[in-house]
């Protein structure tokens, strides 16, 4: 699979990834074993790159990958975590001896001394602007807790705001056809910082899959129910923050812009690829054949100029009212 380099991790990643949100919780019930099972099926099909937090299944997450990575030490997989939502969100709790405590938490689960890359996950607004949070993100790295670290934001505005910090490797914000604004102005900027881009919610939590009509019904536990306004965390992470019902209407639309040869997830997995300036895409896999058909989008030939404008022009008629302004 091809490999581009984690901005200012100097670090070669798979232009596919592996999220592993879905493996710890809020996505329904994933069986250990069948945990694994996805994450071996990812590195067999090339994958370098698994994604995780502190917070997924109070770190389950974490520790399924330290266990996979303990029993295969033959796979070269570089780690990203993420920290601090598992404090309530007040700009007062981003302190060096919480950072600190929370690293030691994920070396823990993970089972090694420096982490790969540790993301502010999602933190309060105002922590952007605060010198003494990345001076402490400073102290982690000269301290070698972590090797690198970088800013998950929910905003462009967010990240343009890491993007100027000199010690930001890399920025993870939600990229796919239904949420074009970061194209505008957050990868240019990313890509002339040399700061890398990390995709996330590149299936709009599934809906750009196909598979969905305005009928599907999600488990109790899984945020597509219980986060689908916003209740529990940022509305914008739960169907990139589009109406179900339009959003239903909106991927029937894309399914058909799909090859013959390919499917709507591959699609819109090629489509991230190809977007100038970002390093690696991590759609999440709750099966050992999700995680291959995922990484398979890697070998899928560019897409048109045709197709490229007809995404364009569905998220400008179905998408663009709902999302452009807040995110």
């Amino acid at each position: 699979m091809e490999q581009r380099v984690l901005g200012r991790t100097g670090r070669n990643v798979s232009v596919v990834g592996l999220g592993t949100w879905q493996l710890g919780a809020d996505w329904g019930e994933v069986a250990d074993e069948d945990a694994i099972t996805v994450l071996d099926a990812a590195v067999e099909s090339g994958v370098t790159f698994f994604d995780t937090a502190d917070v997924y299944g109070d770190g389950r997450s974490e520790q399924l990958i330290g266990r996979y990575l303990s029993e295969r030490p033959d796979a070269d997989v570089f780690v990203a975590t993420k920290m601090g939502r598992r404090v309530d969100q007040l700009p007062e709790n981003y302190v060096l001896d919480n950072f600190r405590a929370w690293n030691d938490r994920s070396r823990k689960n993970l089972g090694v001394d420096t982490l790969d890359l540790v993301q502010l996950h999602c933190p309060p607004t105002a922590v952007y602007s605060s010198d003494e949070v990345f001076d402490a993100l400073d102290t982690l790295v000269a301290e070698q807790r972590i090797a690198a670290y970088g800013v998950s934001v929910e905003t462009c505005e967010e990240a343009l705001a890491a993007i100027a910090r000199p010690g930001t490797a890399s920025v993870q914000i939600i990229l796919n056809p239904f949420r074009l604004k970061p194209l505008e102005e957050v990868l240019p900027a990313a890509a002339e910082a040399g700061v890398g881009i990390i995709a996330r919610v590149p299936l709009a939590s599934g809906l750009l899959s196909g598979k969905y009509t305005k009928d599907t019904v999600f488990a109790a536990d899984d945020h597509r129910t219980y986060n689908r306004h916003g209740e529990a965390f940022d509305q914008g992470e739960t169907f990139s923050g589009v109406d179900f019902a339009t959003g239903v209407e909106a991927a029937a639309e894309f399914a058909e812009l799909a090859g013959p040869d390919s499917t709507p997830a591959r699609t819109a997995l090629r489509w991230i690829i190809q977007q100038p300036g970002v390093t690696s895409v991590i759609p999440g896999a709750r099966s050992a054949s999700q995680a291959r058909a995922n990484a398979a989008a890697a070998d899928e030939p560019p897409l048109s100029h045709s197709t490229l404008d007809a995404v364009r022009d569905l998220y400008d008629r179905r998408i663009r009212a709902q999302v452009h302004s807040r995110w």
